[in-house]
This record gives structure tokens, C-alpha cells and sequence, in this order.
């Protein structure tokens, strides 16, 4: 059985300025690679309607799950929700379920639940929502999308609530070595060992220390007994 796949979308013109740095990729890879669902491609797009809607599209079509963050707060700017729905050819409104969520969430802080805030009860209709235990705001799921908040702890809380929804696959397994050579050095035979085991996925990342080119090669698989018996050959070849 193939493992399922997935991509990230993340959105906003803040990532893309640099002045905010994206660490939900990283955090949302970790989480897929311990239930067995293989990140396969992210994105980033700005807050503009036309390039979501595009980016979306064109993950959803390829991929099995798509995870978004950003844009679904209530300032002018937060345009996910919309465009979702336009993506999916779907109206959007405010949901009773989501609106109730909110009135609660700001009755009991004593804070108005203004037009800002009540924005974020808007969701595209047949979408299911995402609990948030943070900040109480839902994201949705829509399809084999799911849509999150950018704020990093929300995000996390998101993907906790949605990932027990999402069917895994075998465990991605992964051992490495250090060898104190040059990639231009090990290319050769490690190139010849992952010909060797095609159900493998075998990466090498260069490194200098102290003046010295060294070289952390990767053995990554589902079967831990092939990933065990790749791993003595490669142990075998840098010894």
C-alpha cells in the first residue's frame, strides 16, 4: 500500500517580505512523517485572491491532502476563506455553529464580537470545521483541504485536531550517517548503493566544520528491516 501524500500552502505577503519566518512547513512535515504521509510539495503565495485560488487547485487535483496556514483572521487582508470557496465553486457564509463558537469565546472574555470578529465565522458551505482550543476561530476542512490559522501555536493546535481524521500510512523510517568526506568523493558508490534499493529514498547534505567537507548521508523507507539492511552496506562502504 502506497503511503498517502500531502502539500502545504502557506499564505501571506508577510512570509514572502521576510518579515516573518515560516516554521509551519517544518512542524507540519515532522507531524505527517510520523503518521506515514509524505509531504510531497509547499508553496508559498501572497494575499491575493487569484494566486490561491490557483495554488490550490493545482495541489488538490495532485495530491492527496493539502494543509494551508494563514489568512483566516479578521482583518481585510484575510482572504483564505474566500478564495476557498471560490476555488471550490462554493458560497460562503457566516455558519450558526462557527458564530455561536465566537459569541461564547468573546462573551466570556468580555470583549464586543464586532464585524472584524465575526468575519471569522465565515466558512465555505459543505465545509467541516477545524477546532481551535486556542483562540476557539475554526479553520475548515473543504474537500481534501484543510485550512488553518498561520499563528504558529494555533497552527499546531489545528493540525493535532485534524491529523486523527486523516488516514496514514506505514511509519517513514529514517537512519544516517556522518562521513568526514566530500560529496564528489562518496557520489560514486553512494550513488550505486540507492540504484541497489529503489524502494529507498537516500539523500546526501554536505556540511564544512572547521575547514573540513563532510557529508550526512540519509537512508529513508517504510520497511525497517530493507532500511536496517541498506544501512549496513552503506556502514560497510564508509567504513
Amino acid at each position: 500500500m502506497t503511503n498517502p501524500t500531502a502539500a502545504m500552502l502557506v499564505i501571506g505577503d508577510e512570509i514572502l517580505s521576510g518579515r516573518t519566518r515560516d516554521g509551519n512547513t517544518h512542524y507540519l512535515a515532522g507531524e505527517l512523517t510520523q503518521r506515514g504521509i509524505r509531504l510531497a510539495e509547499a508553496r508559498v503565495v501572497p494575499d491575493e485572491q487569484p494566486a490561491i485560488i490557483e495554488a490550490v487547485n493545482a495541489l488538490r487535483a495532485r495530491w492527496d491532502h493539502v494543509f494551508t496556514s494563514g489568512g483566516i483572521g479578521p482583518t481585510h487582508d484575510d482572504i483564505t476563506a474566500d478564495a476557498m470557496a471560490a476555488a471550490f465553486g462554493v458560497a460562503i457564509t457566516h455558519r450558526a455553529d462557527a458564530t455561536a463558537l465566537l459569541q461564547a469565546h468573546y462573551d466570556r472574555a468580555g470583549l464586543e464580537f464586532n464585524a472584524a470578529r465575526q468575519r471569522m465565522a465565515r466558512i465555505p458551505d459543505g465545509a467541516a470545521l477545524i477546532d481551535n482550543p486556542v483562540s476557539t476561530a475554526p479553520g475548515f476542512t473543504l474537500g481534501n483541504v484543510h485550512v488553518m490559522a498561520g499563528v504558529p501555536n494555533i497552527f499546531q493546535a489545528m493540525v493535532a485536531s485534524v491529523l486523527p481524521t486523516i488516514t496514514g500510512g506505514q511509519p517513514l523510517l529514517s537512519q544516517s550517517l556522518r562521513v568526514n568526506r566530500g560529496e564528489g568523493e562518496i557520489a560514486g558508490p553512494f550513488g550505486a548503493l540507492a540504484a541497489e534499493f529503489p524502494d529507498l529514498s537516500m539523500g546526501s547534505y554536505p556540511f564544512i566544520q572547521n575547514g573540513a567537507h563532510g557529508t550526512n548521508l540519509v537512508i529513508r523507507g517504510t520497511d525497517p528491516g530493507l532500511v536496517d539492511q541498506a544501512m549496513t552496506r552503506l556502514c560497510a562502504l564508509f567504513a
